[in-house]
């Protein structure tokens, strides 16, 4: 690849916008309020961006029920956290940089939700308790504490038409999960082995 001409400075990059609009501005808030608490309310799905402590950025989805996020006040809100790989990239990453970003999906709403704010991860057993979910408790909680709450627009979300019927794919056409695995880690479980823990792990570790 040819070199790449970087940006030296902020000023340099903003040399090929035009200044932001007003209420885009205007829109960021300190706190979460009606419009917000309902967004989050209604959200199956998140994305929680985090840093390594080698600075190294980290993203990570979330998703259960609509709801599955707890509003505690216009501040403060946590997210259960349930069985994944057990790398826990996320909350080893907020143990040593608490600054996260969230970003809130509606499926059918363009719109998404923006938080950031300050982390950390939490095991009190009567929060954890109303994450109760099909008999399981989660071991831990990421609670989040509010700085910024805004509602991004929907352009990205209209250009890839994320949520249209004849956008989806048929997953046939893509090379299966289980043998894209296999590939990274140099064949030590084949492809049909692979699918068949995933299958398992669906099964009977979601909760």
């Amino acid at each position: 690849m040819a070199k790449l001409n970087a940006l030296q400075s902020e000023d340099e990059l903003r040399g090929y916008f035009p200044v932001s609009v007003e209420r885009a501005k205007l829109k960021v808030l300190d706190r979460l309020d009606k419009h917000c608490v309902d967004f989050i309310a209604r959200s199956p799905f998140l994305c929680i961006g985090t840093s390594r402590p080698d600075g190294c950025a980290d993203v990570s989805p979330r998703g259960d029920p609509p709801g599955f996020v707890h509003v505690a006040d216009a501040n403060t809100l946590l997210i259960p956290d349930r069985p994944g790989n057990n790398r826990l990239d996320t909350m080893s990453n907020i143990m040593h940089n608490p600054k996260v970003g969230l970003l809130f999906f509606i499926p059918g709403l363009g719109e998404t939700l923006r938080v950031n704010g300050d982390a950390k991860i939490i095991d009190d057993e009567a929060e954890l308790a109303r994450f109760e979910f099909r008999r399981h408790i989660p071991k831990v909680a990421i609670a989040v504490s509010v700085r910024e709450a805004f509602i991004h627009c929907a352009k990205a979300i209209r250009r890839s038409r994320l949520w249209e019927e004849d956008a989806k794919i048929d997953p046939k056409s893509f090379t299966r999960i289980g043998d894209i695995i296999s590939d990274h880690i140099k064949g030590r479980k084949s492809g049909d082995e692979i699918e068949e823990i995933l299958k398992e792990n669906y099964r009977t570790q979601m909760y």
